[in-house]
């Protein structure tokens, strides 16, 4: 399905859209999300947080959006984490300079040039506004991070957080010692970051206020192997791009590390995690690979990264970042705060980390692109049953004769346990429609002879078959049917 498909339907069902709407200056970058979209939302994170988190029992965190000014200056955001621009000298529209020649010449732009190696492929390719053809001025670097003053007098600078990791290193020598861990320990945090993008669009893709899931590995450099995790995936084939290749190629973790292609068997064992995260969304494994990145693609605390991408109706999508990012924050911490951040196993040692940054926005609209089908008669959402915001929806054939209330009761009992949804507006084939569309897997109809014998039909989203089932058993049934299927 294209973009403007996933769009349109979550538009008209309330997965997302524009905040503050209603406002015709309402700002760029910023969206809601609606009833079903809060659903399939939370239920990605429960999923992240069973196959990832509970998985490798990881230490899960919940730090502050709002950080002081000293924190981004020992992790390098306050110079680092700046992009190229060029301003229309006629009209003031400004452009993101490398995504300016990218769009003009289809040719990917390392993120690393310098300004005035950009403004020379500027003045190559003729640049001009796109909006009124006017003159573009010379490059400059706009810093993304959201300035904040804290406190009413003298008040101290600060910044929304650019990323969730940030608070992760901070709070990690006092997890360390009061979580009595032991080498290498997986700390998690799930939350809103801030990005002051230049170009914010595509409505989930590109964004200033975005969830992420993060993962921070610290780990012992010359201990990077634990054969109890690593056993288990050492036959599951990654699917790997490496920089120097044209093509994806499947290859076992195993190997992926034997042949180099991944520095060591702990960063192979928490990429294929992650991979087998994904294909539990229904991301097929043919579209999903770990694309290397170069030395000018990187971000610039990591010495080496693979961009986990998903191919999508506009290009392939990185929706989790994979960096190792050595002792780059650990060592900026410590020498801005003055306090040692070493810990002790065995030996003293100054932890890496090996990062999974997880864009849950990107995500969810990856996901349902890849789930959104169309066939004669309808569009339907194939998604997990145990992702649907609705896991079964519960009619009565007709609103008269006693069938909306004995629906009604049917509701109430399977609402305990499942997300339920009631409808009696419309005709069945409508309503049937409806769910398909928000993905709801089974559909339970009352009619005339549920009144006789207690039982009721139930409809299978993907088949459209219809099974009679007694009505007293609906919940073990359909247990079966929308529950995530136990290893």
């Amino acid at each position: 399905m294209s973009y403007e498909e996933v769009a349109k339907l979550a538009l008209e069902r309330g997965f997302f859209f524009p905040a503050a709407e209603i406002y015709d200056d309402s700002l760029a970058g910023f969206w809601d999300y609606g009833p079903l979209g809060v659903s399939l939302k939370n239920k990605i994170i429960q999923l992240w947080r069973r196959e990832i988190v509970r998985r490798d029992s990881m230490l899960e965190v919940d730090g502050s959006v709002i950080l002081p000014e000293r924190v981004f200056a020992a992790s390098g955001h306050l110079k680092g984490f700046a992009d190229p621009v060029v301003e229309c000298l006629r009209c003031g529209s400004v452009y993101r300079a490398d995504k300016l020649i990218e769009q003009m010449t289809g040719a990917l732009i390392p993120e690393k040039l310098s300004e005035e190696e950009l403004d020379k492929l500027l003045q190559e390719n003729q640049a001009r506004c796109l909006k009124c053809g006017g003159q573009l001025s010379q490059t400059r670097r706009f810093n993304m991070m959201f300035k904040l003053a804290v406190g009413a007098k003298e008040a101290a600078p600060a910044y929304l957080r650019p990323e969730t990791c940030q608070s992760i290193f901070l709070d990690f020598p006092r997890l360390f010692r009061i979580m009595r861990c032991k080498p290498p320990v997986a700390v998690a945090q799930v939350g809103r970051s801030f990005r002051n993008e230049i170009s914010p669009r595509q409505g989930l893709i590109r964004l200033r206020e975005l969830i992420q899931a993060e993962v921070e590995v610290f780990f012992n450099p010359s201990k990077a192997r634990d054969d109890d995790k690593f056993r288990p995936v050492e036959d599951y084939e990654l699917s790997i791009h490496p920089l120097d290749s044209k093509e994806t190629t499947r290859v076992s973790s195993k190997e992926a590390v034997k042949k180099g292609l991944v520095a060591n068997e702990l960063i192979a064992y928490y990429l294929a995690l992650l991979q087998q995260f994904y294909e539990k969304t229904g991301m097929p494994r043919d579209r999903m690979r770990f694309r290397e990145m170069s030395s000018e693609e990187r971000a610039f605390y990591a010495e080496q990264g693979w961009d986990f991408e998903v191919e999508t109706s506009v290009g392939w999508m990185e929706l989790v970042a994979c960096n190792y990012r050595t002792d780059y924050d650990l060592r900026g911490h410590a020498r801005e705060s003055g306090r040692d951040l070493t810990v002790m196993d065995e030996e003293k040692f100054l932890p890496h980390v090996f990062e999974l940054s997880m864009g849950i926005d990107r995500s969810m609209y990856s996901i349902m692109e890849h789930a959104l089908t169309r066939d004669k008669e309808r569009r339907v959402l194939k998604l997990p049953p145990y992702l649907a915001p609705f896991q079964v929806a519960v009619f009565p054939l007709v609103s008269k004769n006693g069938l909306p209330e004995q629906a009604k009761k049917i509701h109430n009992m399977l609402a305990k346990n499942f997300d339920a949804f009631y409808d009696d507006s419309g005709s069945i084939g409508r309503r049937y429609r409806r769910q398909d569309e928000v993905g709801t897997p089974c559909c339970v109809t009352v009619d005339y002879q549920t009144m006789k014998d207690n039982t009721v039909t139930v409809r299978d989203r993907d088949t459209m078959i219809q099974q009679r089932t007694d009505a007293d058993g609906l919940v073990s049934y359909l247990q079966e049917k929308v529950s995530f299927p136990l290893d």
